[in-house]
């Protein structure tokens, strides 16, 4: 009887996912950037408008080129990684700097150090994505990169949703002392840089794989292939289908939520987020990424059908529930998805142009739906939104 026990055990840990233990390392270094970050950007426009006194224009502004200068680091320490042939070097960098940040925002006496904290931080940020996301590709043998990605997903996402979280009990505890708040936030992002260094184990190269001296260079770039291209294209499509999560705070202030009230939108979808994405990256593994992806497309169309479409505030829960379930069920598959079409030698460029590409897309497809909503009204946005996503869905059909 204790042998037949002692084989079913052993047959089920066999089903489980062993997910290398530097990449459980990377998902709570996430999680506790993403608590610390989201505690101060949850209140960081509100502060800076009725405490220090700008404009909503400048708020804009300084967060459009925040963004921006995000999306362009990730292509150059992308790329910069596979020159050196290490990740984890840059990847301690970008996190680093995000934490020396982080006093900054309570000590600030006006909008100078605000901004130069804000720019420095999304600097961190644009350093540390493309190495971060090659150390988990890396780490991680191809059969278990869906769940490796989706782990990691799925831990940043818990900390998007307990920052705002903690960031509005706070505020009721301290009476809305934003100080107070901003310094209880340094704490998570020292957790995170502690984690990276002690826990977080550089792979070793494997002989076979050189550094490649120039990885932007026109005939390295084609080393990409062109599986990798068209993935790219695709995914770019998509981003143009899943504007900024802002549209949905939009949809729920038309329909007369409180602003107090307002981060809930934004929690119930990192809830089905986080639920779904290491689900989903399992089952990418086992089934494949093409009918996983699917399935996230399929639930982005039901989303905005749901938003556009359906009245009242369950027709609003329902299609906030679906959009989150619908980056659960794509973010890492993407992730995945590069790091299946990259050589290994250029995986961090892999990822930085296929970062930056999305985020110009994310950018344009939010001015879209801008302009849509003034123009035509909230159906308008959710439905265009819904062609773009069923164009994609056509497009990976095709997909080989």
């Amino acid at each position: 009887m204790r042998s037949h026990e002692e084989s079913r055990s052993a047959s089920a840990t066999r089903t489980l996912p062993r997910i290398p233990r530097s990449v459980w390392a990377l998902g709570f270094v996430s999680m506790f950037m993403d608590i610390s970050s989201e505690m101060i950007h949850a209140l960081l426009p509100l502060y800076m408008v009725t405490v220090l006194g700008t404009s909503v224009v400048a708020v804009g502004v300084i967060e459009g080129i925040a963004e921006a200068t995000a999306s362009i680091t990730k292509v150059f320490s992308g790329a910069l990684s596979d020159r050196l042939g290490k990740r984890k070097l840059l990847t301690v960098i970008g996190y680093g700097l995000a934490a020396l940040t982080k006093p900054v925002f309570p000590m600030a006496g006006g909008v100078e150090w605000l901004t130069a904290a804000r720019f420095v931080d999304r600097v961190g940020k644009g350093i540390r994505g493309a190495p971060r996301d090659a150390l988990v590709a890396d780490a991680t043998p191809p059969e278990l990169r869906g769940a490796a990605f989706g782990l990691r997903q799925a831990l940043d996402t818990v900390g998007a949703f307990l920052g705002p979280l903690l960031a509005m009990v706070l505020m009721w505890l301290t009476v809305s002392h934003f100080q107070a708040v901003f310094w209880v936030a340094v704490i998570p992002a020292l957790v995170a840089v502690y984690i990276l260094v002690a826990f977080v184990r550089e792979p070793e190269v494997p002989t076979t794989t050189t550094p490649v001296r120039a990885p932007l260079a026109l005939h390295e770039l084609v080393h990409l292939g062109p599986a990798y291209w068209r993935l790219v294209g695709l995914a770019t499509l998509f981003t143009l289908a899943r504007f900024s999560e802002a549209f949905l705070l939009l949809r729920a202030q038309d329909m007369g939520l409180a602003p107090m009230w307002a981060p809930a939108v934004l929690v119930l979808m990192a809830l089905a987020f986080s639920v779904s994405a290491y689900p989903a990256g399992v089952l990418s593994d086992r089934v494949g990424r093409r009918g996983v992806l699917m399935t996230g497309l399929g639930l982005l169309i039901v989303a905005d059908l749901l938003l556009a479409l359906l009245p009242g505030w369950v027709g609003l829960a329902l299609g906030v529930a679906a959009w989150g379930l619908h980056l659960g069920f794509s973010q890492g598959i993407f992730a995945a998805m590069i790091a299946d079409s990259a050589p290994a030698n250029l995986r961090g460029t892999a990822f930085g142009l296929f970062n930056l590409l999305t985020g110009v897309a994310l950018l344009v497809a939010s001015v879209v739906a801008g302009l849509l909503w003034d123009g035509a009204g909230y159906q308008a946005t959710f439905l265009v939104g819904a062609g773009f996503a069923s164009a994609t869905l056509l497009g990976v059909t095709l997909l080989h």
